[in-house]
């Protein structure tokens, strides 16, 4: 060592230990940034992967449930048209039985009563007991009886809530599958946050991009936790 200080091979000899040792502590953190990276990339592919199953599973769930609910819709429009055609049919049988008894034909009026269906008979049957001939207060007409039943109004009304109860849970499983979808685009917009941070030489914005994505992937696990199960 001279009297003015360090030579010029010591100055160099320092930069050079200094620059290795900076050099090593960088490839130090880059490893560890790496493995943070890998560890990222393996749980959002497979939070991917089940969360791309789920909406899948509910999208097909409900189609199924909407085409329910169209197959209970048609069966009751078909009951509720078979009901019309039987209640214009007890109306024309009543229409000719009431034409026979204000004439006094009691033929004519046996053979409408003959023609009355099963459910018909029995509300006639109930209605001529209240005596309309004589009691102002007796109903219109048989059709205004508690006894008057139509089982084809009845199934129609029975699938009419059919398709109202499938429809609904076919809105909600679509609403799940969607619910689904955007979690995998947040689990998407992870792989491709990761995927770039591996390009930055500068080790802050590595850890930005990867805090972001740690972030971004926690929300996710949050929503795919509390969303229905497939």
């Amino acid at each position: 060592m001279s009297e003015s200080g360090l030579s010029a091979a010591e100055v160099g000899k320092e930069i050079a230990d200094h620059l290795e040792k900076h050099g090593q502590a960088a490839d130090a953190r880059g490893r560890r940034l790496t493995i943070v990276e890998a560890v990222l990339l393996a749980t959002v592919a497979l939070l991917a992967a089940w969360s791309g199953f789920a909406a899948a599973k509910w999208s097909t769930e409900s189609r199924l449930e909407l085409s329910q609910s169209t197959k209970h819709r048609t069966l009751s429009t078909e009951a509720e048209l078979q009901a019309m055609a039987a209640q214009n049919f007890d109306a024309s049988t009543f229409n000719a039985w009431f034409t026979a008894w204000v004439a006094g034909d009691q033929a004519a009026q046996d053979l409408a009563v003959r023609r009355f269906s099963d459910e018909f008979k029995v509300a006639f049957d109930a209605w001529i007991a209240t005596d309309p001939a004589n009691n102002p207060d007796a109903p219109k007409g048989p059709r205004f009886m508690p006894q008057y039943q139509q089982p084809d109004h009845q199934v129609s009304v029975e699938e009419s809530h059919r398709a109202d109860e499938a429809y609904e849970k076919g809105a909600r499983a679509g609403e799940t599958a969607d619910d689904y979808v955007r979690i995998t685009v947040l689990l998407a917009s992870v792989l491709f946050l990761v995927g770039i941070s591996g390009h930055f030489r500068v080790h802050g914005a590595r850890v930005g991009l990867i805090s972001v994505s740690g972030a971004i992937l926690f929300y996710a696990v949050i929503l795919l936790i509390a969303a229905p199960k497939p």
